[in-house]
């Protein structure tokens, strides 16, 4: 395959001793590494074990010469991996190696075609490189941190500059006691593991000779290395500023197949076989529908001038008719199926007849009501007698100035369910001519609205439509949008209330060929899933595919436009970057406005986005998704795909696991991405705390009586005597307790976290107090900004110079360096009971489970700085994070712990899985919490200060807020046994070995499902239950675990005055 070289670069011949000191490269691994050419065997490079003591005589000359130089290039680069305290330029490691060699250093292009796993020979950013230039061991944080401070200055640095890096991988011997090592810096390796480290890459290289000895006759082995050292030297490019000359981008609407350019992925020289499975999906016709009653002339020419919609596929058709029909619809269909469609014309219908109607629009955020807005509007603009409806936007933005203008003249409110909550119906007496003449309510994406939300939006809903009923209005028609769930009518009917509900959900839209791959790097211990997609991702925009890549977290977002910037910076390719954005929450709102109009129009490439753009945003043709990392769920997971191939154009989708047992379980079994029914989306009715809060805002809205069971429940009469306020004539109003605002003190999303200001201080001086870059909630500010961090923006990196706890402020300043700070890997959260507050039986069994207060606190000792493969570990000063909220929680017997200690089964592993056993039969699991450790913190080789109790413990997230789920889980049925039963059950029937998401495994794990045991957790949950354990298998003396025990026997917590158990009623 033809090398494609960037304009301004120059070749170097493989024989040159000179390589030049500043350009920039891609280096490229040989296919040949991997498989042989000719025969397909495996490359003795990837792992052979053969000792370098064998005998090397009938190795030709040219290969004794390489082998020479490899000699002493490990020897100095051994002995640099011992002090870690410079990175390894060649112009910084040529003197020593020359100096064994007596002679000019030469052949490493050589050594990197036959271990390209091993060498790292390419052109660097400079800055990449400033990290501690000083080879003076240091002694405390403050050290360190001064000298990596002053190099991480504002920048005024030429990007042009780049250093010729030359490295081997040391993590053979390192990476174990990385994380462990208590200094601030690492400590020298001791002469063993030197010694260990340079016959291991002996080991390596002298495989890769015996590979290539063993070439077919027919092929010289080394001409074939001299031809393939040719595509593995640096290139460079003139130092004077000036940028490459950069190469044509393709037309995205001339671009290549989807299919033809997978086909080329596997020719690539990168490509490691990472691709375990490739599905793909062929194109599908459209189904034409017609409308009866047919369309006015003007909604159709509306139609046609604003969208260049001329017919209308067969599910649009007969959702408008059933509306028409006075019926109430749900639409459960793919991404890009037209759904918007499907309320906006309804809603002409309705204006044609009575231009005094209102309708309410509702969506999850705010950037999708902005989206829907605009296309309303384009579409009333063009449609004869419309085009002076009002319509307007209504939600916490919205100046307090303008709301009363909007409330008296809007036709068409674009608003949220919480402004419905906690602005309109409080103050319903304002509102009722609009709802007066409501006619139409349409929720767009209705899968969004689940568990503890969901809870709190169909109470909502039934609080507008009492208010409705009760100003006059009965006649209005409910319309919603929904990705394809199971059981849409269902889900419907429980949000609104509603008896009456047509779903459609029969996808007629057409839609293009898609292309599926799963894709993972076959060490995953040596690759990052970010670099694998950004890498991916950089090669399909290259030949312009438009593509978004979907990371799990903001950190993860960050990370991978970093790496983009800098991958593409060093090839010159910034007609590319230019085209790049990130895209996740925290950023201002006018930035992520900006960045949605480049994306629709057309003008980017590429988007490295969170689940911020999962929902329906319309941002233009997308050719590729790429997932990197499983998202919550399969239904999201199949939203993020279903988000390339909008206008029936074929598509790619690429799915890149991560290295969670989750992302392994899909590694395994690929088709339950697709094959496997989504999960029911759970709404809870029935809790009494969520039903009271909404009480005391309806009550206030109207006051109840016992009639208004038929919009609240058979608790409604029982709450309403105990919890509110009955007058003389019988009607319940608000309890004084949450007056005046009721609605203003509960949460529908949970309680809101104080925020941090990012401010970006970097051009700030005499006149100037800097610019806002995002605000960071306060459980993220306290790991990603103190003093000395580098904060990640728009994958730029910035110096945290100052913070300020009591006003919340972080001041910033712009650098470019290259490395990033983690909080280090002993932080963990610590969960602890505080005070029983109620105690139940277990079913059968004489366990019990316990409710009450939580202490939950967040400890970082230190931070993390990695740049390349230099790490140093400081010490940070930070109070702990400390949260006050309330949890359940269930006690592990020392019967138990026994047991496990005796079948040598670690209890932290049990303990972690029957929780998550637990969780998985929980409808709301998605809203609580358990404590998940890393396992550098459950399997640590030496004594941990903190033992952890031996408990299964579920807590609320966001304090003492009202409607916490733990009291759900406590309450549900009879007692938490329903769950521990179901668990059980579930864990028993499994079919897995090592356990799977049917039984032990969570999306929801934040630490990868590392730490499990599926024999674990059937030991916890039938001691839990009061099951019979039977007798324990004695394991050999040499099968014990001598790592000290981390989980103890639970302490007891004391109980509250006046607390009974509570009996189990079946």
């Amino acid at each position: 395959m033809q090398r494609r070289l960037i304009t301004g670069k120059r070749k170097v011949d493989a024989a040159e001793a000179e390589v030049p000191s500043v350009g920039t490269s891609r280096g490229k691994k040989s296919k040949t590494s991997k498989n042989h050419p000719e025969t397909g065997k495996p490359s003795a490079a990837q792992g052979n074990s053969k000792s370098n003591s064998q005998d090397d005589s009938k190795w030709p000359d040219y290969f004794k010469e390489v082998s020479i130089c490899k000699d002493a290039l490990n020897t100095v680069l051994a002995f640099c991996t011992s002090r870690k305290q410079f990175a390894t330029s060649f112009d910084s490691l040529r003197a020593s190696v020359e100096g064994l060699l007596k002679r000019l250093l030469a052949r490493v292009a050589e050594i990197k075609v036959l271990v390209p796993e091993l060498l790292t020979f390419a052109y660097t950013p400079a800055n990449h490189l400033k990290f501690n230039s000083s080879t003076q061991q240091r002694t405390s944080q403050e050290d360190v941190y001064s000298d990596y401070a002053n190099n991480a200055r504002p920048t005024s640095y030429d990007e042009s500059d780049h250093v010729l890096v030359l490295e081997m991988d040391d993590s053979m011997v390192r990476k174990k006691k990385l994380l462990t090592d208590s200094q601030v810096v690492l400590q020298p390796l001791d002469p063993a593991s030197l010694k260990q480290l340079i016959e291991k890459r002996n080991a390596q290289f002298f495989g890769a000779i015996e590979e290539y000895e063993a070439c077919p006759d027919a092929e010289d082995p080394v001409t074939l290395l001299v031809a393939l050292a040719r595509d593995h030297i640096p290139l460079t490019i003139t130092s004077t500023g000036d940028e490459a000359e950069p190469q044509n981008i393709p037309d995205p609407e001339n671009r290549r197949s989807i299919d033809g350019i997978v086909e080329e992925i596997y020719e690539q020289k990168w490509y490691q076989d990472q691709i375990k499975y490739r599905r793909t999906f062929d194109a599908k016709p459209g189904s034409i529908g017609t409308v009866d009653p047919p369309l006015s002339d003007s909604i159709r020419a509306a139609l046609l001038d604003a969208r260049k919609i001329s017919t209308l596929y067969t599910h649009q058709a007969t959702a408008i008719a059933a509306l028409s029909q006075g019926k109430n619809v749900i639409v459960s269909t793919s991404t890009a199926s037209g759904k918007s469609v499907i309320y906006q014309v309804p809603l002409l219908r309705i204006l044609e007849q009575d231009e005094g109607a209102k309708a309410l629009f509702i969506y999850p955020t705010k950037a999708l009501a902005q989206d829907q807005k605009a296309a309303l509007e384009q579409l009333l603009a063009c449609c004869p007698g419309l085009e002076h409806i009002p319509i307007s936007t209504y939600d916490g933005d919205t100046p307090q100035d303008a709301r009363p203008t909007i409330r008296d003249t809007a036709s068409v409110l674009f608003t949220n369910i919480d402004t419905i909550h906690a602005s309109i119906l409080p103050h319903e007496e304002r509102w009722r001519r609009f709802l007066k003449n409501l006619k139409l309510v349409a929720v767009d994406e209705l899968h969004y609205y689940h568990d503890m939300l969901g809870s709190h939006v169909a109470l909502v809903m039934r609080r507008l439509r009492r208010i409705c009923v009760a100003v006059g209005n009965r006649h209005i028609r409910f319309v919603s949008c929904s990705a394809t769930i199971s059981r849409p009518k269902e889900h419907m009917k429980t949000i609104f209330g509603l008896e009456d509900v047509e779903a459609i959900t029969q996808d007629e839209a057409p839609s293009g060929r898609k292309e599926f791959l799963l894709w993972r790097y076959p060490d995953v211990s040596k690759a990052s899933p970010i670099s694998e997609a950004t890498r991916v991702m950089s090669y399909l925009m290259k030949r312009g595919i438009r593509v978004i890549l979907f990371c799990r977290t903001r950190k993860s977002c960050e990370l991978a436009m970093k790496s983009l910037r800098t991958t593409l910076s060093m090839e010159q390719r910034y007609d590319i970057l230019d085209k790049v954005k990130p895209y996740r929450g925290g950023y201002q709102p006018s930035e992520r406005r900006q960045i949605e109009q480049e994306a629709f129009s057309g003008r980017l490439l590429g988007l490295v986005a969170t689940n911020a753009l999962e929902l329906g945003v319309d941002i233009g043709v997308l050719d590729a998704v790429i997932v990197c990392g499983f998202p919550v769920s399969v239904a999201s997971f199949r939203q993020q795909i279903g988000r390339a191939g909008r206008r029936a154009r074929d598509s790619l989708a690429i799915y890149v696991a991560e290295q969670s047992g989750t992302d392994s379980h899909y590694v395994a079994y690929p088709d339950d991405l697709f094959d496997k029914p989504t999960s029911d989306l759970v709404v809870n009715l029935e809790s009494p705390v969520i039903i009271e809060a909404h009480l005391q805002c309806a009550a206030l809205e109207m006051p109840l009586s016992s009639d208004d069971a038929r919009w609240f429940g058979p608790l409604t009469k029982t709450i309403c005597e105990n919890n509110l306020v009955r007058d003389q004539e019988g009607w319940f109003h608000t309890h004084p307790k949450h007056l005046p605002h009721p609605a203003g003190a509960l949460s529908i999303r949970g309680a809101e976290e104080e925020k941090y200001a990012v401010i970006d201080v970097s051009s700030s001086g005499f006149g100037v107090k800097g610019r806002i870059l995002e605000e960071t909630e306060v459980s993220r500010a306290l790991f990603e900004l103190y003093e000395g961090a580098i904060f990640l923006h728009q994958g730029k990196t910035f110096l945290v110079k100052e913070i300020n706890h009591d006003s919340k402020q972080a001041r910033l300043v712009r650098t470019d360096v290259g490395w990033i700070t983690t909080p280090r890997y002993f932080h963990f959260r610590i969960s602890d009971p505080i005070q029983t507050w109620r105690i139940r039986e277990v079913k059968a069994s004489p366990r019990r489970a316990l409710y009450g207060r939580v202490d939950v606190r967040t400890i970082v000792y230190g931070t993390l700085l990695t740049a390349r493969c230099l790490h140093y570990v400081a010490d940070v000063d930070m109070p702990p994070y400390e949260n006050i909220t309330t949890g359940m929680w269930l006690d592990v017997t020392k019967e138990a712990l026994h047991f496990l200690d005796i079948e040598a089964i670690s209890r932290a592993e049990a303990i972690h899985s029957a929780s998550h056993a637990f969780l998985n039969q929980f409808p709301m699991a998605g809203d609580l919490r358990t404590e998940c450790k890393p396992i550098e913190k459950e399997m640590k080789a030496t004594e941990s200060a903190r033992k952890r109790p031996a408990r299964l413990i579920f807590y609320d997230p966001v304090g003492r807020s009202i409607g916490g789920v733990a009291a759900k889980a406590f309450d549900h049925g009879t007692s938490p046994s329903d769950f521990l039963i179901h668990a059980l059950e579930a864990v028993t029937s499994c079919d897995c070995l090592e356990g799977c998401e049917n039984c032990i495994l969570s999306s929801l794990c934040r630490k990868g499902n590392e730490v499990m045991s599926k024999r674990g957790a059937l030991v916890i949950l039938k001691d839990i239950l009061g099951i019979p354990l039977g007798e324990p298998e004695p394991i050999e003396d040499e099968d014990v675990d001598p790592r000290p025990l981390t989980v103890i026997e639970a302490p007891s917590v004391g109980i509250a005055e006046g607390v009974v158990v509570e009996k189990y009623d079946a």
